[in-house]
């Protein structure tokens, strides 16, 4: 059974930093694509992140380009979620997903039938 926790959600003031986490376990992921997504009160969960499942490549929303990095560590079993230069428009809770077809990278939400549990992210002005 596949089962993903995230961790490194919190408060931080605009400006600041966090790490997100996300080990995986049930399943090695080294030949799939890992991501992450966001969901701010009200709204529909949206794309933030995705790695290849070989690290060479990664995307971004347009929102978090420049600020947020992915990154994974396969021998963990680990997806990373660097996020710099926060914004209050930024709160939201993570969720990170993995997919169910392998070495695709993969950005709809459709593709990503595993998920974590979400850890939140607040950003104060």
């Amino acid at each position: 059974q596949v089962q993903l926790v995230e961790s490194g959600g919190g408060l931080v003031q605009a400006g600041g930093s966090l790490r997100l986490s996300c080990a995986a376990s049930g399943r090695a992921f080294a030949t799939y694509a890992r991501g992450w997504f966001r969901q701010a009160p009200g709204k529909e969960r949206e794309f933030v992140a995705a790695i290849s499942y070989n690290a060479d490549s990664t995307v971004y929303a347009d929102s978090v380009k420049g600020r947020f990095t992915i990154s994974r560590d396969d021998a963990k079993n680990t997806v990373y979620l660097q996020m710099n230069s926060l914004k209050p428009e930024d709160t939201a809770v993570y969720y990170c997903a993995a997919p169910r077809i392998p070495l695709r990278l993969l950005r709809l939400r459709d593709d990503y039938p595993y998920w974590g549990q979400g850890t939140q992210v607040a950003v104060s002005s």
